[in-house]
Order: structure tokens, then sequence, then C-alpha cells
């Protein structure tokens, strides 16, 4: 029962929980200490193993040991607060004056600003409750500490010599836990009310630190399965927490009091279930009773549904073995009906009734479902990855024969060497299209003579193969017409299973290839490569001889056609010469010294065209003196007032 030190009028110095609140608190204290450094640590080598080894099954270990530790410390957190809670109620210290009641009030804006947003924060934070906030985040630490160690995907690995020393602690840790959760689970609930919660708390880290101690011990190269508990070992802290981060958020809607004494938050339903013989119903009916005052005991028809439990669990249980005799039939499939072991029927795709198991069964058949079939496989074990669909050509896609392929069969066949008989070996790829047949007598045949029907296409198509390729040859062969081969094969073949009646159907023989081992593809390959480069150097010759051809012909083509171009070029300036003279000659007759003048006139012309002239009279100067023309050059002195500059001509007599 809650006390509230407002309305109840009785002093609690008389009740013994608050008379040990101070003990409690004390010892809390130093137990959310320890714990909180132990987790602290926890994280810390998680986070150094991490970076170094990140596949290690150390990483999940250690985070959910740290999340399970840091699951108690909020329980011993939210009690430590109600402890406190208790003690101050015991020495209950005088408040302190405000700035109000001592006359200071604040100067500026600015202090009264932070003033007010301290008081409103103050408020804010007492309507909400620290217990609810701390209780909210050691919550939300312990989720992300679970969602850092959660990785399904960690290989199996052998931890060695740590394994055992890791288990030795987890084991002795656990230990320690134990003794503490007994004390708790002692602890009278008049001294200690939060005991029992927090005894549930301390159980869900001792399974913790258990399972971690049993996946360390069992821990191989060899072992899957101790990797996959480590990891899923978080599930009950992560529940324990969800439930922690849910009553944090619902406690901050709940009205608080300073003077009503608070409640533990940190009560976990899942953590309660954690006794032995387990009792869920009886945890939840008492939560129910606790809570909200509903008494399941109380109500009719839970007690009919506990005493009508047998009768209807013995109806659902027939219900459901009559249920066994209705059989769903896939559209790509057939089934066989079995009456007491006979088969009596051969049911299409759809819903069909019969007897319910044992006495009647339904075995599935194909349904027209086609299937390729290798004359050989290349070894199982080794997985092949999925090729993009995007990206180069699979491995198996190659046709060379250069190397030996997953689907080729070695096969001997005749062969002659001169007038000797001798042995040859060839690879070959033979694949074969069938599928069961859609008749109901094949459907029968398939599933009740066969035991194995690849296996027994690729038995009868080696016997075949090995009948047929006996008596040819390696040139016959390559030579021959694969159609026609593969016709030729798959008759042989399903012949040979009509006759054994296995109700399999040959739809298609293909042949992907047919050529010698690979370990003469080296010698063919050679052989391939010296007729190439022969045929290469012929051609590089043959190109070099007309490249000399070709340009002997261009020099020859150019000379002849520059002597042409000059001979023109000679003749036709004769003939412009001789047209020049005889023209002149003529002008000379008929203009006689006239011509002569003209011509001097005309080429004194064109010489002075681009002289300097000065021209004269010798009239100048007079009867008696000629004139006089200074051509010499000079320069004058620079004149330091340089107002105008005279040029002065050279002179010449």
């Amino acid at each position: 029962m809650q006390v509230d030190l407002e309305m109840d009028a009785t002093s609690v110095t008389g009740l013994p929980r608050f008379q040990q609140a101070a003990a409690q608190e004390r010892k809390l204290r130093r137990l959310a200490y320890g714990l909180g450094g132990l987790a602290g640590l926890g994280w810390v080598l998680a986070f150094f193993v991490g970076l170094f080894a990140p596949q290690s099954l150390w990483v999940p270990l250690l985070l959910n040991v740290s999340a399970a530790l840091l699951v108690l410390l909020a329980g011993l957190q939210a009690a430590w607060s109600v402890t406190r809670w208790r003690a101050r109620a015991m020495n209950p210290t005088a408040s302190q004056p405000t700035a109000a009641e001592e006359g200071t009030a604040a100067d500026g804006w600015y202090e009264r600003l932070l003033e007010g947003l301290s008081q409103r924060s103050r408020h804010l934070l007492g309507q909400i409750g620290t217990p609810a906030l701390w209780l909210g985040g050691w919550a939300l630490l312990v989720l992300f500490s679970i969602e850092r160690a959660w990785n399904l995907a960690l290989p199996a690995t052998a931890m060695g010599q740590s394994a055992s020393i890791g288990a030795a602690l987890a084991l002795s840790l656990a230990f320690a836990l134990l003794v503490m959760e007994r004390h708790l689970a002692r602890e009278p609930a008049t001294q200690w009310p939060e005991a029992p919660a927090l005894a549930q708390l301390t159980r869900v880290a001792i399974m913790t630190l258990v399972i971690g101690a049993l996946c360390l011990l069992f821990a191989s190269e060899n072992r899957l399965w101790p990797v996959r508990v480590a990891v899923l070992s978080a599930i009950l802290p992560l529940l324990v927490a969800i439930e922690l981060l849910l009553r944090a958020i619902l406690s901050a809607f709940s009205p608080r009091r300073e003077q009503l004494e608070p409640t533990l938050l940190a009560r976990s339903f899942v953590a309660d279930m954690l006794r032995w013989p387990p009792q869920p119903w009886f945890v939840l009916q008492h939560e129910l009773h606790n809570r909200f005052g509903i008494d399941l005991r109380q109500i009719w028809a839970f007690s009919y549904m506990r005493r009508a439990l047998l009768p209807v669990l013995a109806l659902v249980m027939v219900s459901g073995w009559l249920l066994t005799g209705v059989h769903e039939v896939a559209l790509q499939g057939r089934g066989i009906y079995e009456r007491f072991g006979k088969p009596v029927q051969v049911f299409g795709p759809g819903l069909h009734t019969g007897l319910p198991w044992p006495l009647g069964r339904v075995l599935s058949v194909e349904n027209g479902v086609v299937h390729e079939l290798a004359t050989s496989v290349g070894d199982k074990s080794v997985a092949v990855p999925s090729d993009s669909a995007e990206g180069p050509a699979p491995l198996t896609a190659n046709r060379l024969w250069d190397a030996s392929h997953v689907n080729d069969k070695s096969q001997v066949i005749a062969s002659s060497r001169g007038a000797q008989q001798s042995l040859q070996i060839v690879n070959m790829d033979v694949r074969f299209v069938y599928r069961i047949g859609l008749s109901d007598q094949a459907a029968l045949a398939a599933t009740y003579n066969n035991a194995d029907v690849p296996t027994l296409i690729r038995s009868t198509a080696s016997r075949i193969l090995v009948h047929d390729f006996a008596s040819r040859t390696l040139d016959g062969l390559l030579g021959d017409d694969r159609a026609g081969l593969a016709d030729e094969i798959g008759h042989a073949v399903q012949s040979d299973l009509n006759k054994l009646d296995s109700g399999v159907e040959i739809l298609a023989t293909v042949v992907e290839a047919i050529h010698p081992p690979a370990g003469a593809a080296n010698a063919y390959h050679n052989v391939q490569a010296a007729q190439i480069g022969a045929q290469a150097l012929i051609a590089r010759e043959r190109g070099a001889a007309a490249q000399a051809s070709n340009q002997a012909q261009l020099q020859a083509s150019t000379a002849r056609d520059q002597a042409t171009a000059n001979a023109r070029e000679i003749k036709a300036a004769a003939q412009t010469a001789d047209l020049k003279f005889t023209a002149e000659q003529k002008a000379f007759a008929s203009a006689g010294q006239a011509f002569v003048l003209e011509q001097y006139l005309s080429q004194l012309s064109q010489g002075l065209s681009k002289a300097r002239l000065l021209l004269l009279d010798h009239r100048l100067g007079g009867s008696h003196q000629a004139p006089t023309i200074d051509l010499r050059t000079f320069t004058l002195p620079a004149d330091p007032t340089p107002s105008r500059t005279t040029a002065q001509p050279g002179a010449t007599h």
C-alpha cells in the first residue's frame, strides 16, 4: 500500500521498508555501479573484438551479456529512486529559500529568461519523472546493443582455450548473480517490496550468462548451432527491454505527486514467467487481479472453458485427423491414391477425398514437367554459383575442348592407323530431355518400377553409347550428322526404357559436343597455329610484293607525266617566241624606225615603271651654269627646344 505524506496521518518511521530505506539505497548504489562497470567492460571488449574479428562469436556474446546486465541495471536504478524517496521521507530536509523569498530578483531580461526556462524544465521533469527517463534510456541502450549483436550469418569457428576461460568467467558471474537473486527472493515484502521484481530481472541476466557459457563450451568448426543460439539468446533481454520501454512511455502520462510514495516502474511480466514450474496463466491472472481488480476465477465463461477444454481438444484432434483424408494436388502434378497400401486411382490436379492417414495416402507424381539430363555429371559436392543474366557467359557455356568439362563423358572408339587396328578415346556431351508419361499407366510405372529415374536414364544411355560408338571412328564422328546421330541414340534409349516399363518419355536427344580428349588439345592447337602462321606469312609476302609493284608503277607514271609536261611547256615557249619574232619582223618591215623607237620606249617605260625619277630642264641656272643638286645625307644635332625640324636633301653636281 502506497503512503501519502499529505493525506496519511500515520508516521512512516514505524514502517519496516522506510526503516531499511537508507541501507537498501547504499546496497543498490553499489550493485548499480558494479553492474554498470561490467556492462561497459563488455561493450569495450566487443568493440575491439569487432575491429579485428567481426565474424567472431565473442561479439554477440559480449553484447548480449552486456544487454542483460543493462536490463538488471535499469531495475536497480528504478528501485534506487524508490528507496531514495523513502530515505528522504524518513529524514526530511528544510527546503531552500528561493530568490523571490530572499528578495533578490533577477536584474536583466536575460537572467529572467534563463530562470523561466529553468523553472519550466524542472516542472516538466517533475511531471514526467526522472525514473521514467532513466528507465527509457536504459531500455533504448539495451535495444541498441542487441541490434549491434544480431547477426544470424555468423560462421562456425573454433574458439580454443579462450572459450573455456570465457565460459568459466560467465559461470562465475552467473553464480554471483544467483546468490544475489536468492538473497533478493528471501527478502520479506514488508521490508523490501521491490526485491521480488529485482530477483526476476536477475534471472534474465543469469539465463543469458548460462546460455553464453554453454555456447562457448560447445563451439567448434563443425557445429553451427552454438553460434545461432548465442545470437538468439538476445531474445529474452529484448522482450524485457521492450516491456520496460513501454512502461516508461506510459508512466509519463500518469499523474505524479511528490508526497505520494512511488512504485517500481521496472516490473516485467516476461521476467515474472521465469519460474519453475512455468505458470504463465497464473502470472497473467495475478497481474490482472493486482492491476485491474479482475478475478478470472469468478468469471463463468472461463470456468466453462476450463471444463470444456478436454472435449473440445478431443473434437479438434479428431477433426484434424479426418481432414488428413482431403488431398490437394498441384496443377503441375498428379497423385497416386493408395488405399491400405494398394494403388487404386490416379488423381488429377485439384481437391480429392479419401481415407485419412494412415489408411489412405497420396503419392505425388509429376504431370508434364520436362527435365534435362546429361550422361555424365561432375562433383555435386562443389557448389556452383549462379551466373548473372547480364554478366559474362558461364564456364559451362564454354564449348572449347582444350579443358575438361563437367558434363563430358569419355568413350572408347575404334581407330585405324595404316594397316593396324587400334583404339581412341573421345569426349562427348550428350543430353536427354525427358518427362514422365502423361498416361495413368506411365505414372504408375514411373512410381513403382523405378527407384531413381535419372539414374535409370543415365545407365541406359551409357550402355547404348558404348554399344553404338564401339564401331565408329573419330573421323566419322567428327564429320557425321549430329541430328541423325542424336535421333538414333534417342530411339535406342527410348526402346530400352519401354522394355523396362519405366514410364519415361524421351522428348529430345541433343549432342552438344563430340571432340578428342582435352590432352590432345595442345597438339591440335599447334597444328592449327602452324597452318595459320603459314597462311599469314604467305598473305604478308603477297601484300609486300603488291605494295612494291604499285610503288614502282606510281614512280614510273609520275616521271612520265613530268617529262610530258616539261616537253609541252618547252614546245609552247618555242612556239610563242617564234610567233613573237615573226610579228616583230613584219612590224619592222611595215613601220621601220618608228617600230624600233616604240619598242625602245616601251621597254624603257617598263623598266622605269618602279624607279624614282627627277626631271630637270637644261635651261635652269642660265646659259652658262648648269643646275646643282645636293644628294648628300647627314643627321642634324639634337635641338633642346624642338619647335620644328628641317630636312636637308643631298647635293649632287
